[in-house]
């Protein structure tokens, strides 16, 4: 379970935003639409091959030119219901994503192989994999890249958008429910695409201020034991070059920022639970739970690993 909140199960069949809903309910209106049109076809293929089956003795139907009526019919009736798709579709579109004029995004995401960055243009938080909203109130999210296509999709809370570098999409929610919902990448992006989870957290009002607020403290720099043994060795290895804390020189955009990493649910954008015994198996060999992905192997001893955990499980 979700230390912050319950985890909602996931379903495309039920909409926990009005994006959401709009999408399901289009495709049960073509679903139904298309049981229909089969349903039809269906019997008249099936009442022409009965009432005019050939019978024993029977002479050679009358050899004419085509039916114009019947033609006209079958002509128009298709027509109208495919502007009935148009119509439902174009309503659909509306609502899942209404121009976006001139207002500035909630949030801007970004993906990279293979992680989710957030970052909270009118407060300044910076932070990864978890993505905080407000229930209630409508979101604008940017969508970008920083290398490769990637796909963000919450199937709950709306619509699947492309992260394209270079070209910045958007993306309206407005959930509707508190809670934790699940997301991932739907555009195979790498070797570890299906291990690039997306964790939203739709909270109240208090309680999202009270994370931004919390987001936005420098945390201190331990002075003793192994947290502070671990903050040298963050400093003194290349960690800095890639990640970055607030209120240290470290300043990396390459990996996730790590200033509040203690105060997320997991490692490795879902791969692993964020204990301190899974932070440290992480630090030790992040290949053997994430082939592939930026951070290297650095060959800590397990004295090392234990102490720069001890020193990021004090980040909150």
């Amino acid at each position: 379970m979700s230390r912050f909140m319950p985890l909602q199960p996931t379903s495309v069949f039920r909409g926990d935003s009005p994006q959401a809903q709009a999408i399901a309910k289009l495709f049960y209106f073509d679903l139904v639409m298309a049981a229909v049109i089969f349903a039809t076809v269906a019997a008249l293929v099936f009442y022409v091959a009965v009432r005019f089956r050939e019978r024993p003795g029977a002479l050679e139907p009358k050899q004419d030119q085509g039916n114009e009526k019947l033609e006209t019919l079958w002509t128009v009736v298709p027509g109208l219901i495919l502007l009935v798709f148009m119509v439902e579709t174009a309503r659909t579109m509306n609502i899942v994503n209404p121009p976006v004029t001139k207002r500035t995004p909630n949030v801007t995401v970004i993906a990279h192989q293979w992680w989710w960055e957030y970052r909270y243009p009118g407060s300044g938080v910076v932070t990864a994999n978890e993505l905080h909203m407000i229930a209630g109130a409508d979101w604008l999210l940017e969508v970008l890249s920083a290398d490769v296509i990637h796909d963000f999709w919450v199937p709950d809370l709306g619509a699947k958008v492309d992260a394209i570098p270079g070209h910045p999409n958007y993306l309206w929610i407005d959930p509707r429910r508190q809670g934790t919902y699940l997301g991932t990448c739907a555009e195979f992006c790498g070797l570890q695409h299906a291990l690039m989870g997306i964790r939203v957290m739709v909270q109240s009002p208090a309680d999202f201020w009270a994370w931004e607020q919390s987001q936005l403290q420098v945390p201190e720099v331990p002075t003793q034991g192994p947290a502070a043994v671990g903050a040298r060795l963050f400093r003194e290895r290349t960690c800095r070059n890639c990640h970055a804390i607030a209120g240290t020189e470290a300043a990396g955009r390459v990996g996730p920022d790590l200033t509040h990493l203690a105060g997320r649910e997991t490692l490795g954008a879902g791969v692993l639970s964020n204990t301190p015994n899974q932070l440290m198996k992480w630090l030790m060999d992040p290949q053997r739970y994430k082939p592939g992905c930026n951070m290297p192997n650095l060959h800590l001893t397990e004295t090392e690993a234990r102490d720069l955990a001890a020193y990021l499980e004090a980040l909150r």
